[in-house]
């Protein structure tokens, strides 16, 4: 019988492999089809361009075939590298919280903290808020927002001086509730029809706008460090999922580290919501799967998470363009329909009949 790591290294490399699978066929897959040989040869031609130095936008086209050439490096590779990092960016956060509070129902979304930085990002589409920031004045604001958001519930939990999973879940919904309140009330004071309908489609989530630009590089590289500093910390996560106590006899300070979790939780959340808008469920179902796969230890459950997000959100991403194409819908109300159904049973096994 393997062991553990053995077997959690083989689920690593199959899931692995599946990933690269499914980011073949969510550059395959659309309205307009295009070949496994093509997508190989575009991808075989501008790679190289890209690694050597020169700027994607300004690599040479594929000469077999210029549409082919179009859809795939254009169009569809930034939408699945996007996709890819959004996916792992929600699983490992949502792993991260589900410790941090030690509640099974904890998600960016269910604690207002995508709410924060979906106020954040609308306000500055719609207000131009953020404007220091520069190019990077939507992830600017949108972490902002997450980090006023994360704040707020923590310090309203915590106001009676012991944290409480209960407490911070109700704090975080009602929270939740209110910045989608101030994110509508943006929409319907705005001036402008255009920003209004940018916001509204962009806060059901949407991979569309991706392309070879700063942010989603900035998005990449921020996505790989916090997953990294995570997996790190990852005997530290271990140690606060086993309660306060637990932590401070193997001394660690509980209240520091969950404050440092929280700051990269907000960094990161930010910078996705920014990107993608807001996509639901994957921090939330995610973790329970891999915890299934590989046990609850977050040396291996965080790399199996961020996986598992990733190939999710490429094949919402694909059926999002599929269904009712040549139109698109937003990718949320895929990964909703897909995470619906899984709270059910979730919160029977959380809070089952006997504890009330």
């Amino acid at each position: 019988m393997p062991t553990r790591p053995t077997r959690a290294l083989a689920w690593l490399v199959a899931l692995l492999i599946a990933a690269a699978a499914s980011i073949i066929a969510g550059i395959c897959l659309g309205p307009t089809s295009v070949t496994i040989p093509q997508a190989l040869g575009v991808l075989g031609h501008h790679l190289p361009q890209t690694l050597s130095g020169t700027a994607p936008a300004h690599t040479t086209p594929w000469p077999t075939d210029s549409t082919a050439d179009s859809i795939v490096w254009q169009l569809r590779t930034p939408r699945v590298i996007l996709a890819a990092t959004v996916g792992a960016a929600l699983a490992v956060t949502g792993m991260v919280l589900q410790a941090v509070v030690r509640n099974l129902l904890a998600d960016p979304y269910i604690l207002g903290i995508h709410s924060g930085a979906s106020c954040g990002a609308a306000a500055a589409i719609v207000l131009g808020i953020g404007a220091q920031f520069g190019d990077y004045a939507l992830q600017g604001s949108a972490f902002l927002g997450a980090l006023a958001a994360t704040a707020i519930v923590f310090g309203v939990a915590m106001s009676t001086g012991r944290l409480s999973s209960l407490r911070v879940l109700l704090t975080g919904v009602a929270i939740g509730y209110a910045l989608s309140a101030a994110t509508s009330f943006l929409i319907f004071a705005s001036d402008s029809a255009e920003a209004s309908r940018s916001v509204m489609f962009w806060l059901l989530g949407s991979l569309g706008l991706a392309t070879f630009d700063g942010t989603l590089l900035v998005t990449l590289i921020v996505t790989a460090v916090v997953a990294a500093l995570f997996i790190l910390l990852s005997p530290r996560i271990d140690a606060l999922s086993s309660g306060d106590a637990i932590s401070l006899a193997v001394g660690i300070n509980p209240n520091v580290l969950r404050a440092i979790l929280l700051g990269l939780s907000s960094l990161l959340i930010g910078v996705v919501v920014a990107m993608s808008g807001a996509i639901g469920f994957i921090g939330l179902i995610i973790p329970h799967i891999a915890r299934r796969l590989v046990g609850a230890r977050h040396r291996w459950a965080l790399p199996i998470s961020a996986v598992l997000g990733a190939i999710l959100l490429l094949w919402a991403d694909v059926v999002s363009r599929m269904i009712l194409a040549p139109q698109e819908i937003p990718v949320g109300i895929v990964t909703a329909l897909l995470g619906a159904p899984f709270i059910i049973p979730l919160i029977k096994r959380a809070y089952p009949a006997s504890s009330s």
